[in-house]
């Protein structure tokens, strides 16, 4: 279908940098023009397009494989050079022999992760800082709706804890009380109504009836009986029945905090000079 088959010398394809570079002779002014491309953006119609621009006298332009079926202008021209093919321009096929990757020199290879890292930190530097105040809004908008979702539960649970505490402390007073009152009464019927010969079973039997109860405390909680500890249990147990009185969602506010804190915690890393890389002073002013 063509008038001549021009040697494959005529369209060569080199690699500099790491990017491939396809060297042919425009057909109207009989120069060498190079055309760097860039294989995982460049597309066979791009490319063909920049050709016809170069020389105005190209009227056809069209890649085909070497089986002779034609290949699509989105094609990419990182798939184009893995495998031979014919470059039509007007009525002249060139041969076009790409050189395998794999038989690349180091050198090249090299050069191509030089780039890739080039390229990796001139984005890092012109996006990261974007990202990291983009971040920053997103966690602080994050941290007012949690306050203020905690707010109304903040209120019911301080008011719960005043309860419970009240209740707490008067339990331990009446504790206290009926103590000095069995004291009391015991020393009463000692010395005045009865004899310690008397009272010595009385007591026995009292300090061993003692010794049951705190048994029976530790068989039903499996922990000791220590003062600190009872007292806590005894807080808790006020602070959930008035909390199902009051429905007051103990596990939502739990999640919330867990929330909150994590959040704090990310925008407190987030805003370290290392990670966010603004002056010292910037990060002041915001805080």
């Amino acid at each position: 279908p063509y008038n001549m088959l021009v040697p494959s010398d005529d369209v060569t394809v080199n690699y500099r940098h790491g990017l491939p570079v396809i060297t042919l002779t425009l057909p109207t002014r009989s120069e060498r023009c190079r055309f760097t491309v860039k294989p995982m953006m460049t597309t066979v119609g791009a490319f063909l397009k920049d050709v016809q621009r170069e020389d105005k006298g190209i009227e056809r332009a069209e890649v085909f494989a070497a089986d002779g079926t034609k290949v699509s202008d989105a094609t990419l021209m990182e798939v184009l050079l893995m495998n031979d093919f014919k470059l039509v321009i007007n009525n002249t096929a060139y041969t076009v022999l790409p050189p395998v990757k794999d038989k690349l020199s180091s050198e090249h290879a090299t050069e191509m992760e030089d780039i890739k890292s080039l390229v990796h930190r001139l984005f890092v530097a012109l996006h990261l800082e974007d990202h990291q105040i983009r971040k920053e809004r997103e966690l602080l908008q994050k941290l007012d709706n949690l306050k203020e979702e905690l707010l109304p539960l903040e209120q019911m649970k301080a008011r719960i804890v005043d309860s419970a505490n009240a209740k707490t402390s008067r339990l331990l007073w009446i504790g206290l009380a009926l103590m000095s009152t069995q004291g009391g009464a015991l020393a009463w019927l000692t010395w005045w109504v009865y004899s310690w010969d008397i009272m010595e079973p009385v007591t026995y039997f009292i300090t061993y009836g003692s010794a049951m109860a705190f048994y029976a405390y530790f068989v039903l909680t499996k922990q000791d009986y220590i003062y600190p500890d009872a007292k806590d249990r005894q807080f808790l147990h006020y602070f959930y029945r008035k909390s199902k009185n009051q429905h007051f969602n103990v596990e939502r506010y739990n999640k919330l905090k867990e929330d909150l804190a994590e959040a704090e915690e990310s925008l407190r890393r987030l805003r370290q000079p290392l990670h966010l890389r603004l002056p010292i002073q910037e990060i002041s002013d915001k805080d």
